[in-house]
């Protein structure tokens, strides 16, 4: 669990190129406390806004994803890659620009909403949650580091 005291420190979280693009959801009351992430499609639906902790860090991470335009239904792809749900979520392609000149993508689900499918899926299996959320978060952040060079504890 983390928490969000301002505007200002949740722009913090995310990249300088990436700030201009944050728009909080109407009605967001800060301060606010994150169980495991905090996720946010924008009121037009092209971006989609991730903030997390990455293990062995103390600040938030945050990264503003674009929703690219899906091709071919029948190609999409049918599993996300963080939260491996494959039914009842719709998965695509989420992109972020790694600098000027290049972007990279990975398939999620489009909302991000991971953490709540896993959870549903423990509940009705009957066990917890909790290392499911470990290993999610886990994933969010090597896609940070390996993607967007941000390595957890390098906090700014």
């Amino acid at each position: 669990m983390f928490r969000i005291e301002s505007e200002k420190e949740l722009l913090r979280a995310f990249r300088s190129r990436d700030r201009k693009y944050v728009e909080l959801p109407k009605g967001t009351r800060l301060p606010l406390f994150v169980r495991d992430y905090l996720a946010w499609v924008d009121p037009y639906g092209v971006r989609v806004f991730l903030v997390f902790v990455a293990p062995g860090s103390k600040h938030p991470t945050g990264i503003a994803f674009r929703r690219d335009q899906q091709g071919d239904p029948t190609l999409a792809p049918k599993m996300c890659d963080w939260c491996w749900t494959s039914t009842d979520a719709e998965i695509g392609l989420l992109t972020t620009d790694v600098d000027s000149k290049r972007r990279v993508g990975v398939n999620l689900c489009l909302d991000l909403r991971c953490g709540e499918r896993l959870e549903a899926l423990a509940d009705r299996a009957g066990r917890s949650t909790l290392d499911e959320n470990a290993q999610l978060i886990q994933r969010m952040a090597r896609f940070a580091a390996e993607a967007l060079g941000h390595e957890p504890g390098a906090d700014e």
